[in-house]
C-alpha cells in the first residue's frame, strides 16, 4: 500500500513496497519469499492460483495467498468470493460467462450475485461510486487502469480483494491469462494505474 502512495506521489523510491527479515524487498523479491513460504507450507491459508504471466515479455507475477477481505461488509464479501469463483475463466471481449468473459463482465456478473446491475462498459464504471485516494483503497472498491504507461484512458478494470499494510490484490480478466488475481503493487500496473471508485451500495 505504501508502495502504491509512494509511486502515485512522485516518490523517488516505489519499489521498497514490503519489509522482511530486517530490510526491504521489491515487490518482485516479495513474491519470491512468499512462494517459498508457501512450498514450506508456512503460510497456510487459502490459496489463489500460484502463477501468472502478464503480456509478451512482462516479468512473471506472483500472486499472494487468498484471504476474506477483514471488516468487509457481507455483501462485498459475496462480490469478491463470486468474482474469485470465476478464476480460469478465459477471457473473451463482451464476454459475461464462464466460457469467456472481459473485465468489466467480471465485475458485472459479480455484483449481479447481491442483486446489484453495475454499468457494462469499464468507463462507465469509473463514475459508478466514490472516488478513493490509492492510500483509502479497502476490499469491494474499484480501480482502473490505461492500455499503456500514463495513459489516461481507461481501459481495464478490477476489484480490489484485499488492501492492508503489505499492499493491494485485485481480480480482473487480463486479456492475456483470463481472470486472475494479482498484486497491484507491481511496475505494470502501477504504471498504468489511472483511478479508483467505490460503489455505493
Amino acid at each position: 500500500m505504501m508502495a502504491l502512495v509512494g509511486w502515485l506521489a512522485g516518490c523517488s523510491a516505489p519499489k521498497k513496497v514490503n519489509y522482511r527479515n530486517g530490510r526491504y524487498h521489491s515487490a518482485r523479491d516479495m513474491a519470491r519469499i512468499k512462494a517459498e513460504e508457501r512450498r514450506r507450507g508456512s503460510r497456510p491459508v487459502a490459496k489463489s492460483k500460484a502463477k501468472t504471466t502478464t503480456p509478451a515479455g512482462k516479468a512473471k507475477i506472483v500472486t499472494k495467498n487468498r484471504s476474506t477481505p477483514a471488516n468487509a461488509s457481507r455483501a462485498i464479501v459475496t462480490v469478491i468470493e463470486t468474482a474469485r469463483s470465476f478464476q480460469g475463466t478465459p477471457y473473451k471481449y463482451g464476454g459475461t460467462s464462464r466460457l469467456g468473459m472481459d473485465c468489466s463482465g467480471l465485475l458485472y456478473n459479480s455484483f449481479a450475485a447481491i442483486d446489484v446491475a453495475i454499468p457494462r462498459s469499464s468507463n462507465e464504471q469509473a463514475v459508478w461510486g466514490t472516488p478513493v485516494k490509492p492510500q483509502d483503497l479497502k476490499a469491494g472498491d474499484l480501480v482502473f487502469f490505461g492500455a499503456s504507461p500514463g495513459s489516461s484512458t481507461i481501459t481495464h478494470v478490477g476489484l480490489v480483494t484485499e488492501a492492508t499494510p503489505e499492499g493491494v490484490q485485485f481480480i480482473h480478466a487480463s486479456s492475456s491469462s483470463g481472470v486472475v488475481e494479482n498484486s497491484l503493487e507491481t511496475d505494470y500496473y502501477l504504471s498504468r494505474y489511472i483511478k479508483a471508485v467505490r460503489p455505493v451500495l
